[in-house]
C-alpha cells in the first residue's frame, strides 16, 4: 500500500480517483488547489503525488518546481493538457511521469506502481561512483566535485548517475529520455538538452568548453574523466 496525495481541483474527478485508488489498496489524501497540496506534500511526506496542472491558484508546473526545491517525492502529472510543449515543461520541472486525461484508474494505478518500483530499484544496493574528481553517493543521492557539493535536483542527479556508471560510453538522448525520465514522447529531446546545460553549469563547464560531459554530435553524450 502506498501513501498517495492527489492534487486535483475537479471535485468529481478527485472523488472518483480517491475512491478507485483506495479500492486498489492505497491510502489517498487530497487537495483541491496548488498551495494546500504543496503544504500537505511537505508535511505528510507521501510516497507519491498525483498532480493536475490546471489548478485554480497556481499553475501545476509552478507547484512542481516549488515542491522539487524541498522534496524528491515522485510526482505523476495527470492532466488534460496533451500538447508536447506542456509535456516537456512538466518533465523539465521534475515530473517522473505524465498521463493524459481521460485515463482509467487501472492505468493510473499501473503508472503509480511502476514509478514506485523504479524508486525502490534505484535505492537498492547501489555503490558509490567515482569519475575523476566527481564522487556520487547513490544511497544518499549526493554528488560532489573535488569535495564540493553540487546541489543537484533529483532529475539532475539521476541524469549524472546514469552517465557516470557508463564512463566513456556514448549515450543517446533518446536513451536518456527513456531510461532517466522513463518517457518516450517524440521530439522531447529538448528536456535532455536543458538538464545537460544545468549539469554543465554546476560542473563548472559549458558545451563549448567541456570537461566531464562530452557531446558526440549526431550520436549523444558521454561522461569522461578529464584527467589532471
Amino acid at each position: 500500500m502506498a501513501q498517495l496525495l492527489l492534487v486535483e481541483d475537479d471535485a468529481q474527478v478527485r472523488s472518483a480517483l480517491t475512491r478507485a485508488l483506495t479500492e486498489r489498496g492505497h491510502a489517498v489524501a487530497s487537495a483541491s488547489a496548488g498551495m494546500p497540496g504543496l503544504t500537505r506534500a511537505v508535511a505528510d511526506r507521501p510516497d507519491l503525488v498525483v498532480l493536475d496542472l490546471g489548478l485554480p491558484d497556481l499553475d501545476g508546473c509552478e507547484v512542481l518546481r516549488m515542491l522539487r526545491a524541498v522534496s524528491a517525492v515522485p510526482v505523476i502529472v495527470a492532466t488534460a493538457r496533451d500538447d508536447e510543449p506542456e509535456i516537456v515543461r512538466a518533465l523539465d520541472a521534475g515530473a517522473d511521469d505524465y498521463v493524459v486525461k481521460p485515463f482509467s484508474a487501472a492505468h493510473l494505478d499501473a503508472r503509480i506502481r511502476a514509478v514506485l518500483r523504479r524508486g525502490r530499484d534505484a535505492d537498492e544496493g547501489t555503490a558509490p561512483v567515482v569519475v575523476g574528481g566527481l564522487h556520487i553517493e547513490p544511497a544518499a543521492r549526493e554528488a560532489t566535485l573535488d569535495g564540493t557539493p553540487l546541489g543537484l535536483t533529483p532529475k539532475e542527479f539521476d541524469l549524472l548517475h546514469y552517465l557516470a556508471v557508463r564512463p566513456g560510453q556514448v549515450v543517446s538522448k533518446r536513451e536518456l529520455l527513456t531510461e532517466v525520465w522513463r518517457m518516450a514522447y517524440g521530439g522531447a529531446d529538448k528536456t535532455v538538452d536543458v538538464h545537460l546545460s544545468w549539469l554543465r553549469r554546476k560542473l563548472g563547464e559549458s558545451a563549448q568548453r567541456p570537461h566531464y560531459l562530452q557531446t558526440v554530435h549526431g550520436v549523444g553524450v558521454k561522461l569522461v574523466d578529464p584527467g589532471p
